[in-house]
């Protein structure tokens, strides 16, 4: 999905190009035996499955086990995961939080994606494929949603509804009522998925039977079961009126999300084929977002997700974002934790949340 090209926004230059010449692996190797912080590339362990930068003040690995990479998105695509101390990705994070920011405080206006590239200092097809693995939607999709956000807060003032379109940022009408909602278009999600196409499949783990569904956008499902027909039904229930067909070749998410807790493969960033058709209100898409930030082996409270999302007060709502969630695995909300570090409630069961975790930290 594509904008419209914006102008040029005063103050912002635009980004330096970035070298393509190759990594002279002997000097980089030097440079991660000194562990120089000025050295620009990044390197990742085979047998960890950890990239790092030259700095890190982890344990030095055998030179045999060493890849070198230009980028962060390089090594992400080779299946890598970023250290957790060190922070290869952070600015990956930090050009996210640029788009997103923009966005959202230029709702009445049409942003466009060379807009967007500029303020993350990426091209605009990076900004946009950045965006869309991080949130789930374009960033057309999520700036239409924090307009119907909006519209929602002018009518309840009781604005009169073209008012209240208007207000909200939006065109026309017709505009409003147009991907209001993320995901599942509003009318259809309500009346249990009428009118949409879902493929599944599921398959046994240690975890219990796995079910997945997808629509034409995405997968839009990720439940876990104690029986085959106890996992089928769950996607049954939530989309009752929807056409199911059974489709093989899911499967491979299914392998992809067990590979991701048993070995820490990061499945959210390795999207290629399929991406997330996920559905809720724009703050859900932040909470669901910050999860896929949280480390493996690593938990955060509740609270502690309120404070990062700039809400200290909205403890009780990204606990029920977490509830709410469809994706099990994928956006991983196993890894939420109440205050004290007690398990609480899990929609797939608390003693499978406590699996899981277990599962993550060795």
């Amino acid at each position: 999905m594509q904008f419209e090209a914006g102008s040029d926004i005063p103050g912002i230059s635009m980004p330096q190009r970035i070298s393509t010449a190759p990594i002279d692996e002997e000097t980089a190797w030097q440079q991660i035996v000194a562990r120089d912080r000025g050295a620009r590339f990044f390197y990742a362990v085979t047998t960890t499955g950890i990239f790092c930068r030259p700095g890190c003040s982890s344990r030095t690995p055998l030179r045999r086990n060493v890849r070198f990479f230009a980028e962060a998105d390089a090594a992400l695509a080779a299946g890598f995961r970023a250290c957790s101390k060190c922070g290869p990705s952070a600015a990956r994070s930090n050009r996210l939080e640029k788009i997103r920011g923009h966005i959202e405080r230029n709702v009445n206006r049409r942003v466009g994606l060379d807009e967007l590239g500029r303020v993350a200092g990426m091209s605009r097809f990076t900004a946009q494929r950045l965006f869309m693995r991080e949130m789930g939607v374009s960033p057309l999709q999520y700036q239409r949603a924090l307009r119907a956000g909006r519209m929602r807060a002018e009518l309840k003032r009781g604005e009169a509804v073209t008012d209240a379109i208007y207000a909200a940022g939006f065109g026309s009408s017709s505009r409003a009522y147009e991907g209001s909602q993320l995901g599942m278009a509003p009318i259809r999600f309500a009346k249990g998925g009428r009118g949409e196409q879902i493929g599944w499949s599921s398959a046994p783990s240690p975890f219990g039977w796995v079910t997945v569904g997808s629509t034409e956008r995405g997968l839009c499902w990720l439940s876990l079961a104690r029986s085959k027909s106890e996992a089928e039904m769950t996607l049954r229930s939530e989309f009752p009126e929807a056409t199911l067909r059974r489709d093989p070749s899911l499967g491979r998410w299914i392998d992809a999300a067990i590979a991701s807790v048993r070995d820490g493969n990061d499945l959210a960033r390795n999207q290629t084929e399929t991406g997330l058709d996920l559905r809720g209100t724009v703050f859900q898409l932040r909470v669901w977002q910050a999860l896929r930030q949280i480390p493996r082996g690593e938990t955060r409270s509740y609270s502690q997700l309120a404070r990062d999302l700039g809400d200290p007060r909205a403890t009780r709502a990204v606990a029920r974002a977490c509830a709410v969630n469809r994706v099990a695995l994928l956006v991983p909300c196993h890894r939420v934790v109440g205050a004290g570090g007690s398990l609480t409630g899990y929609r797939w069961g608390v003693e499978r949340k406590r699996r899981l975790l277990e599962a993550e930290e060795r």
